[in-house]
């Protein structure tokens, strides 16, 4: 059998917390397990966020739980051509289609189409709802106006029927010991995701899918909160002539009133935890692992 493949991603715009030590204890001691190997990717693609202090963080967080990986270290500001030539293979198909709105503009969309929501909670947007026509869009496109790529969810659907023979898309779900499971992908409850953002070469969603591919990672081991993002990126690899990985989708680790712990909610974070006198033991009792 192929030796198998993990990976942490951490984004650098924040120090870790203990959801991230959840996530990162679970890839690597099933690695570890397995006889595999494990990767550290960091997902700074977003420039305007990423901190070179909090990268450093994350090597020294990382280090104290007792994890270990493979260098070099891939890091996504360093591979902004490689998400490019994806998009424009995507392009190419016919799948894009460039975006013009704004913050305002997708906000008033979002109040008067308030149950048209993606599984983010975000506005669903498809290109029957932007009501502008394709000679429009090009030449706005042409007068240097500012604007996303979205995927044509349909068009997209209808490629990968016509390309495989078949008009549903599974994908593997693991629960980490013996049981693998297929589930049904429904990625048009996304609508037209974005796939490259106005300021930067690429979204999530794309950057991730080019990035396990590139790196030969044969399980995905992410959070529960990922789990419908799987539909996009199972779309994507379909579409990309990418392989396709295993998912294994942990458990979350939240606060007393069951929210997710977060960056942005500045929650306490492993080095004010270590700095704090806690050991790497109480670390992996605190998370149940």
């Amino acid at each position: 059998m192929k030796r198998p493949v993990f990976r942490f991603a951490p984004s650098p715009n924040g120090e870790l917390h203990l959801g991230h030590a959840l996530s990162a204890l679970t890839g690597f001691e099933l690695a570890r397990r397995l006889g595999g190997r494990f990767l550290l990717r960091i997902e700074d693609i977003d420039t305007t966020r990423a901190r070179p202090e909090f990268i450093q963080s994350i090597f020294e967080d990382l280090a104290w739980l007792g994890i270990e990986w493979e260098e070099p270290v891939l890091r996504q500001s360093e591979h902004f051509a490689d998400y490019q030539a994806a998009a424009k293979k995507l392009e190419d198909l016919g799948l894009l289609y460039p975006c013009f709105l704004t913050r305002n503009e997708l906000a008033a969309f979002a109040a008067a189409n308030s149950d048209a929501r993606d599984p983010d909670g975000a506005p669903r947007v498809t290109r029957a709802d932007l009501d502008i026509s394709d000679a429009e869009r090009a030449r706005r496109r042409e007068n240097g106006e500012r604007f996303a790529l979205r995927l044509d969810m349909q068009r997209a659907l209808s490629f990968v029927r016509e390309k495989t023979g078949r008009g549903e898309l599974f994908f593997s779900e693991w629960d980490g010991n013996r049981q693998c499971r297929r589930v049904q992908a429904s990625p048009e409850r996304w609508g037209d995701v974005v796939i490259v953002r106005k300021e930067i070469p690429a979204s999530y969603h794309l950057a991730v899918v080019v990035d396990d591919a590139r790196q030969g990672i044969t399980h995905v081991t992410r959070g529960l909160d990922l789990f419908a993002a799987t539909d996009v990126h199972r779309l994507l690899q379909v579409l990309l002539d990418l392989p396709e990985p295993v998912y294994h989708h942990h458990r979350l680790i939240t606060d007393l009133g069951g929210r997710k712990l977060s960056k942005s909610a500045r929650d306490t974070s492993l080095r004010a935890l270590r700095q704090a006198g806690l050991t790497p033991q109480d670390i992996r009792r605190l998370i149940g692992f």
